[in-house]
C-alpha cells in the first residue's frame, strides 16, 4: 500500500461514505441503505445506491461503484492520491508523500506552475507597450481595468517562441510545457508557442488553479481561427468546468445565469451579475450540470436567439432538469447576447429580462411555433399536437394541467383530447424509459469494453468466480477452505483472477478484509463491479455450500479444453490434462 493502512483507516473513519456522499447527492433511507439520483449519469429514477454497512456505493443505472475513495476521485476528478489527500485534508489528517509513487501528482502541480507563470506572462504582456493593440480590443469590448486584473486577461505576443523563452528562464521543462499543452511540437521536431497574436482568457477552476487558456484571434484575422483552446491535460476537461465558476461560486446559492461565451460572463460580472458562467467551448455536458447543482437552485439559461441558440438551450434543459435544479430561459430582445444588450440597454434593463424569464416548457411552447401556421387548421393541428409533446414531458400534474388549459382555450380545442393526447404520450414516453433503464442495466454485462469482458465467453465460471468472491466478503473466515480448493491462477477470468488473488493476499496475512484494499490497485470501472459483487445476493444462503460448488464449476471449467486446444497437443501435454480432469472427478466424490 503506498499510503500506510492505518492512515487510510483513519481517514476512512472520518469520512464514512454516508456524510461524504450526502454533502453531494440527496440521498433517502431505504432499508439499512440509503438511494439517490446517481451524480454520474442522467437518471430521473434513482439508482444510485450507498451501502453504509461495507462502506460503498453502486449505481445500477451506470455501473459506477467503489469506496469513499473512488467516490471522490469520481466526483472531484482527481486521482487516487489526490483523492486521499482532498479527503485527509478535510479531516485534519497528515499524509506523508514518502514511500509512494505520486509522479501523477508532481506533474500536476508542475502544469499548474506552468499555468501560473503563462497567465502571469500574458498578463504582463497586455500591460506593456508592445500589447496595447490587445488592450485597446478589450477596451473597445467596454472592459474597465479593474475587470482586466479581475479576470486576469492577457495576450500572446505574434512571436513563435516568447513564451517557450520565458517559461525555460523559469526552469521549466520542454516536456513539462507540452503536457500543460502551451506549447506545439512540430512534425519536424521543433517546438512553438501554441497561442499567438490573440487576447487570452486564463481558465480558472473553482479553487483559484488556472488550468488552461482560451485565445481569441483579432477581429478580422482568418489566419488560425477565432478561438484557440487548450486541449484535455492531466488538470483541465472542458466538458467538466464552466468559465467564470471560480468568481460565480461564491454569488449563486439562489440562481446561475448561463451564458454563451467568456465575453458575455465578463461583461455581465462588470455589470454586477456575478453569477454568470458560460460553457467551454463545447455544448452544455453532464459533468458541468453536476457541477451546478452542488452551487445553486436554480439556471437562466441566456443562449443565443438563433436556431442553434434555441437548440443549445433546449440541450441544455434536458440536461439540467434531471438534476433537480429549477430551469429558466431568457430570450435576449433583438436576438443579441448579453454583453451587446447590456452596452446598449444597460444592467437595469437585462435584469429586468432576467426577471422575465420563462420556465423551459413556456420556452419550448413559445419556440415551438417555428415556421407554422397556426391560423390555417392544419398548422393548428401540427403545433397542437408538438405542444402536447412539449408538456407530457413535465412531471408535474398541476403544471400540466395549466398549460392544457392554456392550449385549449387559445386555440379552441376540446381539453378532454388534449388531455387524453397528453396523456398517451405520457404513457408511450414512460415505455421508452423503463426500456432505456433496463438496457443502461443489462447491455454493460454484455459490453467488450466492460470490466470483465471475458464472462461473455465464460459466464458458468465467471458467475460461479462472482460468487467465492462474494462469499469470501461475507464470511472470511471460509477463506482457508476456499484457497485449499482454489488458487488464484486457477480463476477463468483475469479480473476475477486479479480480486482473489488480493484477497488471498491480505486474508493470508491475517488481515481484515475490506473494500478499501482494492482501490488504489483496481480502475474505476473494475471497482464498480468490485462493489456490485460483494452487494449482491450471491452467498447470502447456504454459504459454505456455494462456496464449494462455485469452485467446483470453476476447476470444471479450468479443465475444459476445446477441441482445437485438443487436436494441437502433444502425448505428454495430452496425457496430463487427463491426468487433472481424474484426479477433480476424484476430489469431486470425496467432497
Amino acid at each position: 500500500m503506498a499510503i500506510s493502512e492505518s492512515t487510510i483507516n483513519e481517514i476512512k473513519y472520518r469520512n464514512d461514505i454516508e456524510s461524504v456522499v450526502s454533502s453531494y447527492v440527496t440521498l433517502k433511507r431505504r432499508g439499512k441503505n440509503l438511494i439517490g439520483l446517481c451524480p454520474f449519469h442522467n437518471e430521473k429514477t434513482p439508482s444510485f445506491t450507498v451501502y453504509p454497512e461495507s462502506g460503498s456505493f453502486y449505481c445500477f443505472g451506470c455501473g459506477a461503484g467503489g469506496d469513499v475513495f473512488t467516490f471522490t476521485k469520481l466526483i472531484e476528478n482527481l486521482d487516487y492520491i489526490d483523492a486521499v489527500r482532498l479527503l485527509a485534508e478535510r479531516s485534519g489528517i497528515s499524509v506523508s508523500e514518502e514511500n509512494f509513487d505520486n509522479s501523477l501528482s508532481k506533474l500536476k502541480e508542475k502544469i499548474y506552475e506552468i499555468n501560473r507563470e503563462t497567465a502571469k506572462f500574458f498578463h504582463e504582456y497586455l500591460m506593456s507597450d508592445a500589447g496595447k493593440w490587445a488592450l485597446d480590443y478589450f477596451r473597445d469590448r467596454g472592459l474597465k481595468p479593474a475587470t482586466i486584473k479581475h479576470f486576469g486577461l492577457g495576450a500572446a505576443p505574434d512571436s513563435w517562441d516568447n513564451l517557450i523563452t520565458h517559461l525555460k528562464s523559469k526552469g521549466f521543462s520542454l516536456s513539462d510545457m507540452l503536457a500543460a499543452n502551451v506549447i506545439v511540437k512540430s512534425r519536424k521536431g521543433s517546438y512553438y508557442d501554441r497561442f499567438r497574436k490573440r487576447v487570452m482568457f486564463p481558465i480558472i477552476d473553482i479553487r483559484g488553479r488556472v488550468i488552461a487558456f482560451s485565445g481569441r484571434a483579432m477581429p478580422g484575422d482568418t489566419s488560425g481561427g477565432k478561438y484557440v483552446n487548450t486541449a484535455d491535460t492531466p488538470v483541465y476537461k472542458k466538458s467538466e468546468n464552466l468559465f467564470g465558476m471560480n468568481f460565480a461560486k461564491s454569488h449563486c446559492s439562489e440562481s446561475v445565469i448561463l451564458v454563451e461565451g467568456n465575453m458575455d460572463v465578463i461583461s455581465l460580472h462588470q455589470s454586477g451579475f456575478q453569477n454568470a458562467v458560460a460553457a467551454l467551448g463545447t455544448s452544455f455536458t453532464n459533468e458541468q450540470a453536476k457541477l451546478l447543482s452542488r452551487y445553486t437552485k436554480e439556471i437562466i439559461l441566456t443562449l443565443d436567439a438563433d436556431a442553434a441558440g434555441m437548440k443549445a438551450a433546449a440541450r441544455a434543459g434536458d440536461i439540467l432538469k434531471n438534476t433537480g435544479l429549477k430551469v429558466r430561459v431568457v430570450s435576449v430582445p433583438d436576438g443579441k447576447d448579453p454583453d451587446e444588450f447590456i452596452k446598449k440597454h444597460g444592467a437595469a434593463r437585462f435584469s429586468a429580462v432576467l426577471d422575465g424569464a420563462v420556465n423551459e416548457i413556456e420556452y419550448k411552447l413559445l419556440t415551438a411555433v417555428g415556421d407554422i401556421d397556426v391560423n390555417s387548421d392544419d398548422g393548428k393541428v401540427k403545433y397542437v399536437n408538438r405542444a402536447a409533446e412539449i408538456i407530457s414531458e413535465s412531471a408535474d400534474a398541476v403544471e400540466r394541467d395549466v398549460y392544457i388549459g392554456r392550449l385549449s382555450k387559445k386555440y379552441d380545442i376540446s381539453r378532454t383530447a388534449l388531455t387524453s393526447r397528453v396523456e398517451q404520450l405520457r404513457k408511450t414516453n414512460a415505455r421508452k424509459d423503463r426500456k432505456k433503464a433496463i438496457n443502461s442495466i443489462i447491455r454493460p454485462k454484455f459490453d467488450t469494453n466492460a470490466p470483465n469482458p471475458e464472462k461473455r465467453l465464460h459466464p458458468s465460471a465467471a458467475a460461479a468466480e462472482e460468487s467465492v468472491i462474494s462469499v469470501l466478503f461475507s464470511h472470511p473466515d471460509y477463506f482457508e477452505e476456499a484457497y485449499k480448493r482454489l488458487k488464484p491462477e486457477q480463476m477463468i477470468t483475469a479480473i476475477n483472477a486479479r480480486i482473489y488473488r488480493i484477497i488471498c493476499d491480505v486474508l493470508g496475512s491475517g488481515k481484515t478484509l475490506d473494500i478499501s484494499d482494492f482501490s488504489e490497485i483496481l480502475s474505476d470501472g473494475q471497482m464498480g463491479y468490485l462493489v456490485s459483487i460483494i452487494n449482491s445476493e450471491k452467498g447470502r444462503e447456504n454459504p459454505l455450500i456455494v462456496l464449494k460448488d462455485s469452485i467446483s464449476v470453476i476447476l470444471d471449467e479450468g479443465n475444459k479444453k476445446s477441441a482445437a486446444d485438443i487436436k494441437n497437443m502433444d502425448v505428454d501435454e495430452w496425457a496430463e490434462n487427463l491426468k487433472k480432469v481424474i484426479e477433480n472427478k476424484k476430489r469431486g466424490k470425496k467432497e
